[in-house]
């Protein structure tokens, strides 16, 4: 595996089903004497919670929330 001009490695496709990353997952690097350590980031938060982070403000529609109580409601 080679390391591009920015810096940047692909994390080979097993591993990241194994360690469930997903895109923007936060990964952690510590250094192992001559070696480095890759690992899953320990979540702060739930991945409803970054999710629900991720999708705030990207809504298109105006709609007031009655309204869109109303429209689910029927």
């Amino acid at each position: 595996m080679r390391m591009t001009s920015k810096g940047q490695i692909t994390i080979p496709q097993e591993i990241r089903e194994h360690l469930g990353l997903l895109p923007y997952s936060e990964v952690e690097f510590e250094l192992d004497g001559d070696s480095v350590r890759v690992r899953k980031a320990r979540q702060k938060q739930t991945r409803g919670a970054q999710l629900v982070l991720r999708a705030r403000g990207s809504a298109t529609a105006r709609l007031t929330t009655d309204e869109i109580l109303a429209l689910t409601r029927g």
